[in-house]
């Protein structure tokens, strides 16, 4: 068998890595499902902590909805929640199997939207107070973006030259970049809502977030939140501008990485003193942690639109490089590919 040239190892390499993507997707779906077994799911603390909270500052018709979602589960609790972590473990282990991929990734974008809508008040997008910061608009509406990203699809030839993870999905490259600045978008005009331009708004958000904590977590929260008591208007229109930088740099710069780095080093920030790790460490005290938020999931999707380009290729365009024709280096960055 002979060896592969430069851009058929190059197209394998993106293939691992993406296969990688989708385990990593199914790893996630397998911990909400996880998270969904803590014993207080089973009781009412689901519904007053986690379906209760939603309803709040909702129009009249999402808040009806959400209403009835509530009273619905609240008759059988504990049967509910053994469906709702079955499916989530069922997708999950779906996606990790090859055979059941694609199934089940078409459950979880049902599961998705149907979670997203009743189980997350929309990402509390139409109460006025949504903020990134906290997650906003929602992890499992990203889990749907991360889904198709991930379905696979046979790579077309004039892409092999320089792929990128998304390039392999259903989206495809484009599509994905300019959901990345969608979704930037969204996080930016959150940023403007008066909620979020309060005087010391952001600073609450986070010390709220430390509420519940380990001592170590709540103790750092206190503090950062503590130092942003006197932001507000000035610190929520640098988020907004910064939000839309992020969002459409990898459009209109050929430096894609440069922006995904920035996407998600601020995403993380957001991750750490906003939302807490996901709430991650109060699993054993409070118990009804859902999923690790958006965090995470922001960052993967950045990854998914990095440009990988083979040596043979940058050899074509009369680039240094080095004797190895499968070694392989992040281009900075291709810019959208055409």
């Amino acid at each position: 068998m002979g060896l592969l040239g430069g851009d058929e190892m190059n197209t394998s390499r993106v293939d691992n890595f993406h296969r990688l993507v989708q385990l990593t997707l199914g790893g996630l779906w397998i911990i909400d499902g996880l998270l969904q077994l803590q014993p207080a799911m089973f009781s009412k603390e689901f519904v007053s902590n986690v379906l209760a909270p939603v309803i709040q500052g909702q129009p009249h018709l999402a808040g009806s909805l959400l209403r009835l979602n509530e009273n619905l589960i609240s008759v059988h609790v504990g049967a509910w929640n053994l469906v709702f972590a079955g499916v989530q473990l069922l997708i999950g282990f779906g996606i990790i199997m090859r055979p059941t991929l694609k199934p089940a990734l078409a459950i979880s974008f049902a599961w998705s939207l149907g979670v997203w809508t009743l189980g997350e008040g929309f990402g509390m997008l139409f109460t006025g107070s949504a903020s990134p910061l906290t997650g906003a608009p929602g992890a499992v509406i990203l889990y749907l973006a991360l889904g198709l990203i991930v379905w696979p699809r046979p790579i077309r030839d004039n892409q092999r030259r320089a792929v990128s993870l998304a390039s392999h999905g259903l989206l495809g490259d484009r599509p994905t970049t300019w959901l990345w600045a969608g979704l930037w978008t969204v996080s930016g005009i959150l940023w403007l809502l008066p909620a979020n331009l309060t005087k010391g708004a952001l600073g609450a958000q986070i010390i709220q977030a430390g509420q519940g904590q380990p001592s170590w977590l709540s103790s750092l929260d206190n503090s950062v939140g503590s130092s942003l008591k006197t932001s507000g208007l000035h610190l929520g229109v640098c988020l907004f501008v910064v939000s839309l930088v992020i969002g459409f740099g990898p459009i209109v710069s050929e430096r894609r990485t440069l922006f995904v780095v920035i996407g998600g080093a601020l995403s993380c920030v957001y991750w750490v003193f906003g939302q807490a790790f996901g709430g991650i460490f109060t699993v054993f005290s409070h118990g009804t942690v859902t999923d690790l938020n958006s965090g995470p999931l922001i960052v993967i999707i950045g990854i998914c639109l990095v440009t990988w380009k083979s040596t043979e290729a940058k050899m074509s365009s009369g680039q240094t490089c080095t004797n190895n024709p499968f070694v392989w280096r992040p281009v900075e960055l291709e810019g959208v590919m055409n």
